[in-house]
């Protein structure tokens, strides 16, 4: 079993079942009687679900040879893993000072419950904005995700130049799919990369960032009780 399929093996028998709101009050009942925390808890363990089953399933077109689908869902991977990071950044700028709690509340609820074709009446924040705050934590990130969009795309590459070559002697184009020799040798390491990213920010940041959250919470709940709308 490679790394790749231990680590997959190893998500799978660890992806949360539940999240009980009683045990998240009794961490905190101050910070938890805010919905922001309880959607960002949320958020986080559907992100992880979500992540592994696109990984799982485009390691096992990877296995089969199917290199395009391969790489459209190890996009659609990195989205989610960008999606996680920009939720940790937020936590943090609420703690640093850089962002409104009440905004950031208002954030979370986009995150989680935001759409694009009105499934629900929250309009989704852009993925490139969310790709964007990521890269700069971890730059060339956005680099790869455009190469991956090529693949996703009916551009240059997504059409001609993946499934087209130029007999120049002959003057002739000729058809096959070229996706397995053009990328099959780099898709396990970008699928690493995007693995160990997440691990990070998902066992590491996300704990660290909501625990300075929860504390900055209770130390200022007087002035987040003055200042709240209606959620």
């Amino acid at each position: 079993m490679n790394v790749i399929e231990q680590t997959l093996s190893n998500w799978k028998k660890s992806l949360p079942q539940e999240v009980p709101l009683a045990g998240l009050i009794s961490i905190s009942p101050i910070a938890y009687k805010w919905k922001a925390l309880y959607r960002a808890r949320i958020l986080r363990e559907v992100v992880f679900w979500r992540l592994h089953d696109l990984l799982e399933q485009s390691f096992s077109l990877h296995q089969q040879g199917h290199a395009l689908g391969a790489r459209i869902l190890l996009r659609s991977g990195f989205e989610t893993l960008a999606t996680l990071n920009y939720l940790n950044q937020l936590k943090a700028n609420v703690v640093d000072g850089t962002l409104n709690f009440h905004t950031f509340s208002d954030k979370t609820l986009l995150l989680l419950l935001g759409s694009r074709n009105d499934t629900t009446k929250h309009k989704t924040i852009n993925i490139v904005t969310v790709l964007g705050k990521c890269d700069k934590k971890y730059p060339g990130l956005m680099a790869l995700y455009e190469n991956l969009c090529e693949a996703a795309h009916p551009s240059y590459e997504g059409t001609c130049f993946g499934y087209s070559s130029i007999d120049f002697d002959n003057h002739i184009t000729v058809f096959r799919n070229k996706w397995v020799e053009m990328y099959a040798d780099k898709h396990l390491s970008a699928m690493q990369l995007c693995m160990e990213t997440f691990e990070h920010e998902y066992n590491e940041v996300s704990v660290s960032e909501t625990r300075r959250l929860e504390k900055w919470i209770e130390d200022h709940d007087v002035e987040l009780e003055a200042t709240k709308s209606a959620e």
